[in-house]
């Protein structure tokens, strides 16, 4: 015992590098391996809090079912697709973004200001607040798009929102704008670390602008871009409050995601043992995902 005081006095540097991790390991414990732990827990038991019963250990069959629901599999599908529409759409434009607030503005005395609230405005609005606004902006008869449409010569309404395959747009071309300056702001931080003489060299060797963004700013960009990559494909797949305030998931439930399965099983159903199934084949679902990227940071570092 006084030995172990003696070196909580005078600690090592590996001791303290142990306490120093302790909160966070404490943290850790607290907010994500309980929380998933009880989540797994939870999806191998019948628990409805609808029913006078208590929870009923069922096994896989809450596994089981998962492979047999439509619904399952309709949200899902939703959720890929909005996943491999949004996540290339919110990096090219952010890309854009980036490299247009990286130009030398002071150079031409031009205000920076625009493109500054550009990047900042998208993103600090809350994605529920963004749903609203762009619901309203689709709406069939007193929306702005239409409108716009209207005085362009097009009579016939767009029913953007009370059709499928047009709600599923509206709701793609939402998110991108919303999630595209997140991008923006982390490209932008990875343009800035590239060195100027790269370009300055390029130039006295002949290449152009074409050239030297091909093989110059890509390649030296491309650890920021999968660092973006992976924070927006996880938010992707968690997608739940722009396509809730914008068309909670109709018409029918054909702009349904997975999220929002989840929250309408717990919430509105009170089926918690099925709902925390649900929640677990999306967390799977984002480890796949997320191993894949770490696997391409390894390949690239190699």
């Amino acid at each position: 015992m006084a030995r172990l005081l003696d070196r909580l006095r005078d600690p090592s540097e590996k001791t303290l590098g142990l306490l120093l991790l302790t909160p966070a390991f404490v943290l850790l414990l607290l907010i994500v391996v309980y929380p998933i732990g009880k989540l797994l827990y939870n999806s191998f038991f019948d628990l409805r809090l609808s029913g006078a019963g208590g929870a009923r250990f069922v096994g896989l069959e809450n596994y089981a079912l998962v492979l047999t629901d439509k619904d399952f599999w309709n949200a899902t599908r939703n959720t890929v697709l909005i996943t491999l529409i949004t996540v290339p759409g919110a990096l090219v434009v952010g890309l854009g973004l980036a490299l247009l607030a990286n130009l030398p503005f002071q150079r031409y005395r031009l205000p920076m200001w625009p493109v500054r609230l550009a990047l900042l405005l998208p993103w600090a609005l809350p994605l529920s607040f963004a749903g609203l606004i762009f619901a309203w902006f689709f709406h069939t008869e007193y929306g702005v798009v239409n409108d716009v449409l209207r005085r362009l010569g097009r009579s016939e309404q767009t029913m953007w929102l009370l059709s499928p395959s047009w709600a599923f747009a509206a709701i793609c071309l939402t998110i991108i704008w919303k999630t595209s300056s997140f991008m923006a702001l982390i490209l932008l931080a990875g343009l800035q670390m590239i060195p100027k003489s790269l370009y300055e060299a390029a130039e006295v060797d002949g290449a152009g602008r074409w050239q030297q963004f091909w093989q110059i700013t890509v390649p030296m960009l491309m650890p920021s871009i999968i660092v973006a990559l992976i924070f927006r494909t996880i938010t992707a797949l968690q997608t739940f409050d722009i396509p809730y305030t914008m068309t909670k998931g109709g018409p029918g439930n054909s702009t349904e995601t997975l999220a929002m399965l989840i929250h309408k099983t717990t919430i509105d159903y009170l089926d918690v043992g099925y709902g925390s199934t649900l929640a677990v084949c999306m967390f799977a679902l984002s480890l796949v995902v997320t191993g894949f990227y770490i696997r391409r940071i390894g390949r690239s570092a190699s």
